[in-house]
């Protein structure tokens, strides 16, 4: 069974620390205890460590061996229209364990009244959402998390590619869509349930995106997200 990775600021001197709230849940809900071996990771490096100090508002690790590097997926960015909280929570979930490198929220003409608005009370959860994901998944680091922003702007995207789902018939396959270089970045925008307005189809093609189709079957925003995400990193692996 692979060993759980935790999330720390820094390591100094073959030592690192989680306080706070963060380490209330490592000792009273993980059950985290002096002498057990975890991973850690500063963003960039992991290393194998061993609890020193495990306390209510304390966790102290003292490494033992760094860990080899595994290969790090290109920097995606991944833009998803509000939708109902407890599908958005799930769909950050997911593409956190896809590897995805940052998610921004956004308003799209069809997304249901409120969700902006309510989308500023829930970013700090999605975060948190973000970064236990992250620790099970074993990432070096979680994505972050931007706050929600109005479709125009996310139009505004400078990644090397940058695609849009597009759920009529006519797009070509993402997979075909362009070649994923491993020096390249890209976005990708997943509409509302209510799909894309022509206005919002309209305003694509101008600012740089291109369509792209994940099939036949008409998906949830979240299903979608988790399948084009995976698309995006075999094309990469295959690169």
């Amino acid at each position: 069974m692979a060993r759980r990775r935790f999330f720390v600021d820094q390591v100094r001197k073959g030592q690192a620390e989680i306080g706070g709230e963060s380490a209330h849940h490592l000792t009273r809900v993980l059950r985290v205890e002096a002498g057990q071996k975890f991973e850690i990771s500063d963003g960039s490096r992991a290393w194998l460590a061993s609890v020193d100090t495990a306390r209510k508002d304390l966790v102290r690790f003292t490494v033992i061996e760094d860990l080899p590097s595994a290969p790090q997926l290109p920097p995606v960015t991944l833009y998803l229209a509000l939708i109902k909280f407890d599908r958005f929570e799930w769909a950050v979930e997911k593409a956190t364990e896809l590897g995805v490198a940052r998610i921004v929220p956004f308003e799209a003409t069809r997304s249901e009244r409120g969700l902006l608005d309510g989308s500023r009370k829930r970013v700090d959860r999605w975060r948190r959402i973000a970064h236990e994901a992250g620790e099970q998944s074993r990432r070096l680091s979680p994505p972050e998390i931007g706050d929600a922003i109005r479709f125009a702007d996310a139009l505004k995207d400078a990644s090397t590619h940058r695609v849009w789902l597009d759920e009529e018939p006519g797009a070509p396959p993402l997979i075909n869509a362009f070649n994923f270089a491993h020096e390249e970045s890209a976005a990708c925008i997943v509409g509302p349930e209510g799909g894309w307005t022509d206005a919002e189809r309209a305003a694509f093609s101008p600012s740089g995106w291109t369509a792209a189709s994940l099939g036949p079957s008409v998906l949830r925003a979240e299903t979608a997200v988790c399948a084009a995400l995976a698309v995006l990193n075999q094309m990469w692996l295959k690169a």
